[in-house]
């Protein structure tokens, strides 16, 4: 720091590897030499007695500070020559102030005063009990504070260098000390305090939840405030410790004239000159102080009655005011290590209080800002009717006006699904509230859970009000049909229902899922309207859910644990509500659906119950044959399968729907055959159903001689039909299939199509051996 000029320095630990750092000294000397030089000659060309050379004002940032012309070489005294020759230094800052000529005469006390920098370390969360915070301190945040007699400047220094708060002083100062939470500036007669931004600065960097719907911090842009000033007469220094500020004071006592007499013979114009005598008594007396800086919570206190005198005027003043007193709070809150247990309870109550009033100030403006209503409230704690309660709900002229701040934090709080329930009162009031303010709002807001206590009848009213006032819609007629649900009226309810297609039910129910789907205490809980459409319109409920997913309003298990809930089933059980709404996302074909997984959640179930012969719960939406024409995943079942499972008289139509469906997804293209393998096991091939699976499967792994084996020993009928379809010309065999003599002559009664056979007899013929026929066949063109 110079008389006009200041540079900023980090000086950072080099590598390790043991490679010497090299900062170019040589090249910022000749630069500083060649600015030196042009400057002296411009000086020696202009200079003379009536001209003053005067640099203008500058500002360097970052890298471009090494641009200033100030050469820079590092030193080391003490250091090891293996420590010293690893140290490095970076710019940060360079600025240089220029004297104030306005009146032609240069003051000589103009200079810089007070270089500080003011280091804040990381301390946890604000709502933390203390207990749990780290011993070791971890830069947070540092500032760079410096001053001129007249004006003070504060840069933020650590990720990026940024000029935070400037400071006029109303007198001339001689000293200043920054604080987390204060700066003390003295002039010759006060001490002055001013309020400083690096709480919320380092707020910013501690939290990456700040600036959201969660968290809200007033911004370092405010205008500084100059809070006190108390006089002291002969400032002279000042040095801050913890909660105290040191001041020096120098009492300069008034000079006293005093006339010494000589004798008349010594008489003399000389002798007799006034003179100046100051007494031992009235010598200069020096004075030490200790000032207790004011507690945060009292001066919190005093600053939040002062803000009642801006309470009911909708201005920037009291929210600037209400600010400062958070800032003061958070400052406090961030120096955890200075405070007491009870104090820092203290001061956390503070601190959320201090919110609630920013939610109040915001939420009486209609404003850019007004959308901080929200996360101040947050903060505060205070629950949703306890922010209605604090409401003011005067008419002005007339009429009713709900300003901006206070409908979006309403808005917000209800569409977060929170287990608050208001009652029947305010819920009316939140209703007539959003009719006035955003009526297209209405059907939404009555949808929330936290609306569930409104009279059906005053839901009702508003909604036949939006009817006529234009505002009708599908979701109007949806959220009618759920309130009338609730008044019991049947016949309303279905005539909602049919005013529009199925389609456009479907959009309605995308636009608002809480007409179906709802949250409290993080469990998912079925509408009265879901439970209704369970009975009456399952097909409508099952594509309204595939809607919502398709749209990213509801994740793959959350739909799943909706159908369990609604249809009343544990974890180990699978509804068919919940096997239909799996076929339709097969149907659809949705991007984000794993398809092996969806594939192993429909053979699993559809293998459970053929091997249970369970019956489904419900009628099942769609057939094997629906699925088969709609969805490219269920393929054509194979003609040989037919034969199989005709023999099989016993299954009913639903064994057989599962049956068919398992059999066309794993004829279908995109089925993967070695992930099912496993859980075949319950079904038996001792049954004509397993039997079909079992071939179906190992035909798709090309077992094609272990198959025939198999349909001859247990359906020999329906090997033609196999070996035409499966031993095709690209797939030339040549296999042994052995057979009782009896089923010989049933094969031979099969049309041979393009299979050419080789009958030959063998083995003995004995009343006791069972003759076997061999028959070779191949593939022939």
């Amino acid at each position: 720091m110079s008389d006009l000029e200041v540079l900023i320095l980090k000086l950072e630990p080099g590598p390790k590897n043991g490679e010497r750092v090299h900062h170019n000294p040589h090249k910022t000397n000749n630069r500083m030499r060649r600015t030196e030089e042009g400057i002296s000659n411009e000086i020696s060309q202009l200079e003379s007695d009536d001209f003053v050379i005067c640099q203008k004002p500058l500002e360097l940032l970052g890298e471009k500070s090494e641009q200033s012309g100030l050469s820079v070489t590092l030193e080391s005294t003490g250091l090891a020559d293996e420590k010293r020759k690893y140290s490095h230094f970076q710019h940060l800052l360079y600025r240089r102030f220029a004297p104030d000529i306005s009146s032609y005469v240069l003051s000589d006390d103009i200079k810089l005063h007070s270089l500080q920098l003011l280091p804040i370390y990381q301390t946890g969360s604000l709502t933390s009990d203390g207990k749990n915070l780290s011993q070791e301190k971890e830069l947070l945040s540092l500032f760079c504070f410096f001053s001129l007699p007249h004006v003070g400047y504060l840069y933020m220094v650590v990720k990026s260098v940024e000029l935070m708060s400037v400071y006029q002083y109303p007198e001339k100062s001689q000293q200043a000390v920054l604080t987390p939470q204060f700066l003390h500036v003295i002039t010759s007669n006060n001490l002055q305090c001013f309020t400083v931004r690096c709480s919320a600065a380092a707020a910013r960097e501690e939290d990456p939840y700040m600036d959201t719907t969660l968290k809200a911090c007033p911004p370092v842009s405010m205008d500084v405030c100059a809070l006190r000033i108390q006089l002291f007469i002969g400032l002279k220094a000042i040095c801050h410790f913890k909660n105290h500020i040191i001041l020096l004071t120098k009492a300069d006592p008034e000079a006293i004239p005093e006339r010494r007499q000589s004798p008349k013979r010594l008489l003399s114009r000389k002798d007799t000159s006034v003179k100046i005598k100051i007494p031992p008594v009235a010598e200069a007396g020096w004075n030490l102080y200790i000032v207790n800086t004011i507690s945060p919570v009292q001066l919190y206190k005093e600053m939040i009655d002062y803000s009642n005198t801006y309470k009911t005027v909708k201005t920037q003043s009291c929210i600037h005011l209400l600010s400062e007193a958070h800032l003061l709070v958070r400052a406090a809150l961030m120096d955890a290590s200075q405070l007491e247990p009870g104090e820092k309870a203290e001061l956390l109550e503070a601190f959320k209080e201090s919110c609630g009033h920013l939610g109040d100030c915001y939420s009486r403006l209609d404003s850019q800002h007004s959308h901080l209503t929200l996360p101040y409230y947050k903060m505060s704690g205070l629950s949703m009717a306890e922010v209605l309660a604090r409401m003011d709900w005067t008419v002005e002229d007339g009429l009713q006006k709900y300003e901006r701040g206070l409908i979006f934090y309403i808005n917000h709080s209800l569409y977060e699904n929170l287990d608050e329930e208001l009652s029947e009162e305010l819920a009316a009031k939140v209703v007539q509230m959003f009719y006035v303010a955003e009526p297209k709002q209405v059907p939404h807001i009555l949808c929330s859970p936290s609306m569930k206590n409104i009279n059906p009848l005053t839901a009702m009213s508003y909604l036949r009000k939006l009817d006529t006032s234009g505002f009708s819609s599908i979701l109007v007629t949806l959220t009618k049909a759920a309130v009338a649900l609730k008044m019991g009226d049947l016949d309303m309810h279905r005539n909602e229902m049919k005013s529009h297609s199925e389609m456009k039910l479907v959009c309605g129910f995308i636009l608002e899922p809480r007409l179906l789907i709802q949250q409290r205490k993080g469990q998912i809980v079925p509408t009265e309207l879901a439970l209704h459409l369970k009975e009456t319109q399952p097909g409508l409920l099952v594509a309204s859910v595939l809607g919502l997913q398709k749209n990213n309003k509801i994740g793959i298990e959350e739909a799943d644990s909706f159908f369990k809930v609604l249809c009343a089933k544990d974890e180990d059980t699978t509804p068919q509500l919940l096997v239909d709404f799996w076929e339709a996302q097969l149907v659809a074909c949705l991007p984000d659906v794993v398809l092996q997984e969806l594939f192993f959640k429909l053979t699993s179930q559809y293998i459970w119950r053929l091997s249970k012969r369970q019956p489904p719960d419900t009628t099942p939406l769609r057939t094997s044959e629906d699925l088969i024409n709609a969805c490219s995943h269920y393929g054509l079942i194979y003609p040989w399968v037919h034969i199989l499972i005709s023999s099989d008289s016993l299954a009913d139509k639903n064994y057989t729907e599962d049956l068919s469906k398992l059999q066309s997804l794993i004829c279908g293209p995109s089925f993967d055959i070695a992930s099912i393998i496993p859980f075949l096991e319950p079904l038996s091939e001792d049954t004509i159903a397993g039997l079909s699976v079992h071939v179906l499967c190992r035909t798709r792994l090309k077992e094609y001689e272990q198959c025939i084996d198999i349909l001859l020993e247990r359906c020999p009928e329906a090997v033609i039909p196999y070996a035409n379809h499966e031993l095709k010309e690209e797939n030339r065999v040549f296999r042994r299939w052995k057979c009782q003599v009896s089923d010989c002559f049933a094969l031979l009664a099969y049309p041979l199509h393009n299979l050419s056979l080789t009958v030959c007899v063998g083995g003995a013929l004995s009343s006791t051996d069972i003759p076997h026929l061999y028959i070779s066949a191949s593939s022939s063109s």
